[in-house]
């Protein structure tokens, strides 16, 4: 148990590594798919002359801003010049294959590098040499590095893309691709979505999209339907806290694209995890059947940046997709939500997400407390409310569902006017003044590794959660 455990920290460790590079630059991506779906011969409003900035900004530009933000994670300003460098080498030397997961391995690894090289030569360095020795040391070990990803690290990597390609090929021309929603809805409930989206299935639907014009691989993971399934099930046929919150998930899950919203309502009845499979799996057939595609990833999976990434004739084949996946979720869901509520066996929302919260604090060997409710929370470190000047909702990249948490905080601590400011931050750049940090459990220990002076308040969801209103009653009171 304790194994699987380690493994899926580790996968979840290396998805948020991976989105940590990706998500910042979600913004170029989004530029180079309008460009390709406005300006290529078959895009909307053909035009030769701009549709050359394609190609330069697919094969040099991305996985150069990803190979800088990869240094930078790791450090710091010298770290994303060196991840830069490195990841030029890497791109030149692969030719025409697009080397996005090749900035996912040369930015890290050059930022890891420098931080080791300083680390070697802090407090060697002659007074009055540290600038020299600073620019030098970035520029020298900037091109072993670039020449290492030219001549070692970019076969390796074009051997493997080529893998997954040809596995994917395969699947297509078998309409077989539907088979991925089996193990791709699960990973989504258990955090471990990022490892996929960011790892496989966007560099090989940008392969794909530099081909054809557009690729299935960004439905995969982005498509709504399965989750608005489960969350129609629990408006109709819910009881209690999860029938009357789930209106509101609705609107945040379809319209905001914060599938996370979704999760504990699945994860306080397991046996839906087959309602979201089977949605997922019967909407990606749609897709493969119909021909569906997107010019470039949907960030987030709302319906609104699907549709805006939708390639020029596949708007029926995206829109059948989604509705197949609701309706199968839906009916599949339905079942097994009237059964529970039938029993009465049905968990109250905020119960599961405290219930969970409480296995994990025993199995950190944290004190646990009982509230008024009689629902266990966990409780580390607790700060004095005249010590508390600003409170940061933290997630992956800070612009999701801790924004959304953040702004519904902040709203209602407003009338206590204690003068407490409250933001959301990316969970690897909490502001330095923040005394406090909400994050979601996933994201806690995280927090706690790199964050020891605050006190880190873990929840399972970012609208509502036992902790939050926990921390908002000892504001208030």
């Amino acid at each position: 148990m304790s194994e699987t455990v380690g493994i899926k920290t580790k996968v979840q460790k290396l998805g948020r590594a991976l989105s940590g590079m990706v998500m910042p630059n979600i913004g170029a991506f989004i530029a180079w798919g309008f460009i390709t779906a406005l300006f290529i011969e078959k895009g909307w409003l053909p035009n030769a002359q701009l549709a050359e900035m394609v190609t330069p900004m697919l094969k040099y530009v991305l996985p150069v801003l990803i190979g800088y933000t990869g240094g930078k994670m790791i450090a710091g300003d010298r770290g994303s010049v060196i991840g830069a460098i490195a990841t030029v080498g890497i791109v030149v030397g692969a030719g025409d294959t697009t080397m996005l997961i090749g900035g996912m391995i040369m930015g890290p690894l050059g930022g890891w590098v420098i931080k080791k090289f300083d680390e070697l030569v802090d407090g060697k360095i002659p007074s009055g040499f540290e600038m020299l020795v600073n620019n030098f040391s970035v520029g020298i070990l900037g091109l072993i590095l670039a020449i290492i990803g030219f001549y070692a690290i970019g076969p390796v990597v074009i051997a493997v893309t080529s893998v997954l390609q040809a596995g994917v090929e395969f699947l297509v021309k078998r309409n077989l691709i539907f088979l991925t929603s089996l193990f791709i809805e699960p990973a989504k409930v258990l955090f471990l979505n990022n490892a996929i989206n960011h790892g496989i299935l966007s560099p090989l639907g940008i392969e794909q999209a530099k081909e054809m014009g557009s690729s299935i691989m960004f439905l995969l993971e982005a498509n709504p339907g399965p989750g608005l399934g489960v969350l129609l099930a629990y408006c109709i046929f819910g009881k209690g806290s999860s029938k009357e919150s789930a209106p509101g998930a609705v609107i945040i899950h379809f319209l905001g694209g914060i599938h996370e919203i979704y999760f504990p309502y699945i994860l306080m009845n397991p046996a839906l995890i087959l309602a979201v499979m089977l949605g997922g799996a019967s909407g990606v057939l749609t897709f493969s059947v119909l021909g569906a595609g997107l010019v470039a990833a949907a960030s987030p999976g709302s319906i609104i940046a699907i549709l805006a990434m939708t390639a020029k004739g596949k708007y029926f084949a995206v829109i059948a997709g989604v509705v197949v996946a609701t309706v199968v979720s839906f009916l599949v869901s339905s079942v097994f939500v009237k059964r529970a509520a039938a029993r009465d066996e049905e968990q109250d929302l905020d119960a599961a997400q405290a219930q969970m919260k409480n296995m994990k604090a025993e199995a950190k060997n944290q004190k646990v407390e009982v509230g008024q409710d009689d629902v266990a929370v966990a409780i580390d470190k607790e700060l004095a409310v005249s010590d508390i000047k600003k409170i940061i909702f933290a997630c992956d990249a800070g612009m999701g569902s801790s924004a959304m948490g953040a702004a519904r905080f902040k709203s209602r601590i407003k009338d206590l006017n204690l003068g407490i400011e409250v933001a959301a931050a990316p969970v690897d750049n909490v502001p330095a003044d923040a005394q406090i940090i909400v994050t979601h459990e996933s994201l806690a220990q995280r927090a706690e590794d790199k964050y020891d002076d605050k006190e880190i308040i873990e929840i399972k969801n970012f609208l509502k959660d036992d902790n939050i209103e926990a921390l908002y009653n000892r504001l208030a009171n």
